[in-house]
This record gives C-alpha cells, sequence and structure tokens, in this order.
C-alpha cells in the first residue's frame, strides 16, 4: 500500500463516519468469533424457576419460555446471523457477476435474452422474490439462504451491466481485442479490475440488507428453525411473550439494527477509501441485414504489380439498425495498402474514417453489421468467422493506435505488463522474456528509462509517452499494417511531430503499411504517400498526398485544403470554412450527399450519385464537376478557391 493510499484510509478512520463503522463492524465480527466460545452453555441453560422473567442483574435481558438467559443467547446467535448473511451475499455478488458479464460473453441474442430477465427480476419487489425462492427451496437456514441470495443477485448484475458496458467501449479493451486475447481473458484482466471497486462497495452495503433480510424470514418463521437460533429467530420467539417481557424482543431488534448500521456504514466507508464515492446502484432486496444494395459497383482500385499487398478491402459497408430503418454510415469503400505504403483518411467528423477503421480491424461490435466482397489482411478473409488463427493474425500482424492515448490503456495494470501479455498470448513467451520484450520495444519507441518505466501505471506517463507507448504494443508482435486513427490529435505540435516521426521509421526500418486517419490534411500531407477523402460514408477522392494541395479535382477536398490557415492567411478577413453540416447517416439525400454544400452543385448532382472512376493515372474521384474552379461566398465577398499549395514540413514518403 503506497503512502497516498494509507493517507487516504487513515483520514477516512479520522472522520466520525469512519471511525463509528470501525467500531461497529470490528465489534460484531468479534462477537461472532469470541461469543460463541465463551457463553454457549450460558445460553443453553435452562432455569425453569425462571420462565419468561423480566430484566434483572441476573438476567439483563430477561428469560424465554425455557427460563434461558436471552441476552446470552443474543451475543451467542451473532456468529450465526453473520454468517447466513454472508453467505446469501456471497450467492448475491457470484450469480450477479455471471448474469451481469453474460452479455459481453455470449451472443447477441442471448445477451438480450439474460439482460432481459435481468430487468424483469430488478421490477419485483426484492422482498417478494425473496419469499418466493423461500417456499421453492423450502422452511430452513439452506432454504433462506439461496433465497436471499438470487433475490440480491439481479440487482448486483444490473449494476455489473452498468459498469461492465462502460469499461468495455474504453480504447484498452478494444486494444486487447484487436491483440486477439479471447473474451473471458479481457473480461477478467481488463474489464472487472477496473469495476472491482464500486462493486465491493455495493457488495459490503448488500451484506448488511441481507442480514436484515434474513432476519425477516426467521421472523417470519420460513428461515433457522429450532433449535437452532440467530436473531430473527429470537425475534420472531420474543414477540410472543412481548407484553410478559418486551425486552425478550427489543434486545435481538437491537442487535438486526446495529449490526445492519454497521455493515451498510462500513460500506460507505470503504467507498470513501477507495476514492470511488458512494456508488448508485440497487440494493439486494430493492424494489440485419443491410436493407438495400449499392446501386452500382465502384470501379477497380488500382494495383500494383506483385503481390505485396497487405489490405484489400472491397464494397466495404457498415450498417445499424436505425429508428427509419438499417443506418449506413459506410457504404461501398474500396482501397488497398501496399506493404510499406502509407494512406492518409481524411474527412469531416461523422464521415466514417475510423468506422472504416474498426471494420477492418473487427471491432464493430453488435448490433452493427459488416459487409464486404473483400475484407483480406495479408490474403486472409476476415469475413470469415473468428477462429483463434485469425485472432492471432490481427493479434501479431495489425498494429491499432488510438485517439486518445489516456484510455488505450489499462489504468489498474503496469505497463510492462500491458505490453508483455501480446507477447505472452501470441509468441508463447515466459512472465520474464515478454517483460524483456516490452522493455525493448519500449526502448524501439524512445522511451526514455525503459526498465522503470515498464513498473509504472498509466497515469505516470505523459500523453506523449502514452502514445508512444501504445505504438510499442503494436510492435510487440511483427506488424504489417499500422492503423493510426488520429494518434496527435490530443498532443502539443512538438509531440505530434516526435510521433510522426516515430510511424514514418517504423515505416522506413520494417516495410510497415500504415492507415492514417486525420483531420488535418496538413498531416495528412506530411506523412502519406496517398490520399482518400471520405465524405458521408464515401470515398469522394483518392490521390497521391504530393498533389493534395496542387491537384485536388473534388470540390470538397478542395474546400478542406482551403479550410487550412498558413502563414500567408489573411487575418484581416474572416477564415475559409465549408458552408453547411454533414449529411446525417439516417437521412442521405438522393444524389450527390455533398450537393447541399457545393457551390458547383447541377440538377444532376441533386438526382444522380456520381461513382468514383479512375481517370487512368492512379487517381479515383467521385464528381459530376471535378476540376471545375468554385467560387465561395465569404461574407458576401466571392473568392475563387482553386487548388492552392500547401506547406508541408516535409517531404512526404
Amino acid at each position: 500500500m503506497d503512502r497516498a493510499v494509507a493517507r487516504r484510509w487513515l483520514g477516512v478512520l479520522r472522520t466520525p463516519l469512519g471511525l463509528t463503522a470501525a467500531v461497529l463492524t470490528v465489534g460484531v465480527l468479534t462477537l461472532a468469533v469470541v461469543a460463541p466460545l465463551l457463553w454457549t452453555d450460558d445460553a443453553s441453560a435452562v432455569d425453569v424457576a425462571n420462565i419468561n422473567a423480566g430484566p434483572s442483574s441476573a438476567h439483563w435481558a430477561g428469560t424465554d419460555s425455557l427460563g434461558r438467559d436471552i441476552f446470552y443467547r443474543v451475543l451467542v446467535a451473532t456468529r450465526l446471523s453473520v454468517e447466513l448473511a454472508l453467505a446469501a451475499t456471497v450467492i448475491a455478488v457470484l450469480v450477479g457477476l455471471l448474469l451481469g458479464t453474460a452479455p459481453q460473453l455470449l451472443g447477441r441474442r442471448a445477451g438480450r435474452a439474460v439482460v432481459a430477465g435481468v430487468n424483469l427480476a430488478v421490477a419485483f419487489p426484492g422482498l417478494l422474490l425473496a419469499l418466493f425462492f423461500a417456499v421453492i427451496f423450502g422452511v430452513g437456514s439452506t432454504g433462506a439462504v439461496l433465497a436471499i441470495g438470487l433475490a440480491g443477485a439481479p440487482g448486483f448484475a444490473r449494476l455489473t451491466q452498468t459498469l461492465v458496458a462502460g469499461v468495455a467501449a474504453r480504447d484498452y479493451v478494444s486494444a486487447a481485442r484487436v491483440a486477439g486475447v479471447g473474451k473471458v481473458r479481457v473480461l477478467v484482466r481488463h474489464v472487472l479490475p477496473n469495476v472491482s471497486e464500486p462493486l465491493v462497495v455495493n457488495a459490503t452495503i448488500g451484506a448488511g440488507g441481507a442480514l436484515l433480510a434474513f432476519a425477516g424470514l426467521s421472523f417470519l418463521g420460513l428461515g433457522v428453525q429450532a433449535p437452532r437460533y440467530d436473531w430473527g429467530r429470537l425475534l420472531y420467539d420474543g414477540v410472543s411473550a412481548i407484553y410478559v417481557n418486551p425486552a425478550a424482543a427489543l434486545a435481538p431488534g437491537c442487535a438486526v439494527l446495529l449490526a445492519g448500521l454497521a455493515f451498510n456504514l462500513f460500506g460507505e466507508s470503504v467507498a470513501k477509501g477507495l476514492g470511488v464515492g458512494t456508488v448508485v446502484g440497487v440494493p439486494p432486496l430493492s424494489g440485419a441485414r443491410r436493407g438495400a444494395e449499392v446501386a452500382a459497383a465502384e470501379t477497380p482500385v488500382p494495383q500494383r504489380a506483385g503481390s505485396d499487398v497487405v489490405l484489400d478491402v472491397r464494397d466495404l459497408e457498415v450498417t445499424f439498425p436505425g429508428v427509419a430503418g438499417p443506418v449506413r454510415p459506410v457504404r461501398g469503400v474500396s482501397f488497398s495498402v501496399h506493404r510499406g505504403e502509407a494512406v492518409g483518411i481524411v474527412g469531416e467528423s461523422g464521415s466514417g474514417k475510423s468506422l472504416t477503421a474498426l471494420a477492418v480491424s473487427r471491432l464493430v461490435g453488435e448490433p452493427g453489421r459488416v459487409d464486404a466482397t473483400r475484407l483480406e489482411l495479408l490474403g486472409t478473409d476476415l469475413r470469415a468467422q473468428d477462429t483463434k488463427a485469425q485472432r492471432h493474425l490481427l493479434g501479431s500482424s495489425l498494429a491499432m493506435v488510438f485517439q486518445d492515448p489516456m484510455t488505450s490503456f489499462n489504468p489498474t495494470r503496469r505497463m510492462g505488463g500491458q505490453l508483455a501479455e501480446v507477447a505472452r498470448h501470441h509468441q508463447q513467451l515466459g512472465r520474464k522474456q515478454a517483460l524483456a520484450r516490452a522493455v525493448d520495444r519500449l526502448r524501439a519507441v524512445r522511451i526514455s528509462e525503459p526498465e522503470h518505466r515498464a513498473h509504472q501505471y498509466p497515469h505516470e506517463f505523459s500523453g506523449g509517452m502514452r502514445q508512444r507507448a501504445m505504438i510499442g504494443m503494436g510492435l510487440m508482435g511483427t506488424p504489417a499494417l499500422i492503423v493510426a486513427d488520429e494518434p496527435t490529435t490530443a498532443l502539443d505540435v512538438t509531440v505530434q511531430q516526435q510521433v510522426l516521426d516515430l510511424l514514418r521509421s517504423i515505416r522506413e526500418a520494417d516495410d510497415v503499411a500504415l492507415v492514417l486517419i486525420s483531420h488535418d490534411v496538413t498531416v495528412v500531407g506530411e506523412v502519406c504517400d496517398r490520399v482518400l477523402v471520405m465524405y458521408a460514408g464515401r470515398i469522394v477522392e483518392d490521390l497521391p498526398a504530393a498533389q493534395l494541395g496542387t491537384a485536388a479535382r473534388h470540390p470538397y477536398t478542395r474546400a478542406l485544403v482551403a479550410a487550412v490557415p498558413d502563414m500567408d492567411t489573411d487575418l484581416d478577413r474572416p477564415l475559409a470554412v465549408i458552408a453547411g453540416r454533414p449529411v446525417d447517416p439516417s437521412e442521405l439525400p438522393p444524389g450527390c450527399a455533398y450537393a447541399a454544400r457545393c457551390p458547383l452543385a447541377s440538377a444532376r448532382c441533386l438526382t444522380e450519385d456520381p461513382q468514383l472512376e479512375s481517370d487512368g493515372s492512379g487517381r479515383r474521384v467521385a464528381c459530376w464537376h471535378a476540376g471545375e474552379p468554385i467560387t465561395l461566398e465569404i461574407e458576401n465577398r466571392p473568392t475563387l478557391v482553386e487548388a492552392q499549395p500547401l506547406a508541408f514540413e516535409g517531404t512526404p514518403k
């Protein structure tokens, strides 16, 4: 335990809440251990001369119908009451974890069925569920434990589903999936450790609820049966003599109240000690296939001679269910990437860039659907059913660099262990060998003191170091393709250049192909050989990066270039912008999707969708007015926007 954590726990214990919780919890647990050893004989001693006697110096809470001392019986009953409550809590937690994680492990239909069942169970009052299960399992302590445990499971499962779904969407989980890590291992190593703290807090608080629920069942005669006794059973016996000796019911009632309060306050204190705050959850006992095909197939993608194609994509489509029918945010995308080649994908937010990369990496989850006439990595069909060989290929030959370096790593695991997981999973290296490989990869991506850094957590790295470490994770195997999704967005310009230089050096050293997704056409022009411009889920232009600033033909590409300010930009005039908004994928208009924003749009553009056609020189463009001059209106002043050179920092590789 480091000093910061120790100080936080000591700070909690110094608060009235923490001190009270600690005293009560330690007192209850101590009684549970000590009381049966010290006072079992006194609690069982029958005194017929003092039947149903009131409180006295000899019997502080009076006696029962057999003259047995009620106070000693309450103390001795602590062990059984706590044991049964904890057993029911364990059942609730285990069943809740199984139900809560099932949607991540099962298929779409089975997962939905589990979620629906949990939602239905949560809708019922907890006490009714407990009574229902108690009738099924029968009267007695065993049946009551199962009843309370299963009645508490739906609430815990609902909380687990919510927490797991939030963590499963993080980039480091996607990175583990790209690395080929199986569902169970991803869940155990990357998801559950990051939701464990709120689950522990709720389980602790749930123990108090289980204690109260168990006392209730015993009071109703459905729990512990004579001659055994817990607090609920003593309360049941005491109520029958409440007019003769009220203390007979008051003593076990106070014990239940204090123990339940101890567990609940302890849960609140644990929340503060863990630094997660009080988690508001449900307490244990509280209440298609695509719709339309592409009208016409795109023209063939220009190919190089030889068999150096790393990634080959044809007619890629990604479909999601929508209110008014299927929505296709990626439609008919075709391109190829060759060994050692860098291909940039640019476009506004929502154009389909990142979703294309996720589809290629098999990271589009349910309810999304990926279709393609061809989707191959190193000649292997990625459309085929998920297999161990396919996971090995993706984990060793494809590296994914995500946009946000902070969410790209599991915050609960050290950096070296996260990188080493790839080597242990795919290269069958031992723990020491895998860690040595991780240190070597950290050194390869220019992280200083890699031996020391490998034992640190992600939050101890700077943003640029985390991004380089993410690239290093991709280099744990022998990648033939690196997919970098906005790898420099959250970094300052100096660190951006370092990351771009690192990607360039990796390409040159190992002849690795690169797909770089970015909003910044300047970055793409500096790093890439070829540029794909996407709009409304389609590629509208494919051209060499060297011609991006001088010979772009599509109006949208030229508008993107014109919107980039440079040292010659007139500061007295408004910055150039693209008028209008990108189209909604669920409401695609007829004809060209860019027509409503395009100054060259004609009647034909509004009715006919241009296909991506090759000009025979390796360039492709989808426009009825490709290359025509454009005049934009900026504050009612006409401005001629023709192809203008971009000032790139460096020569495209």
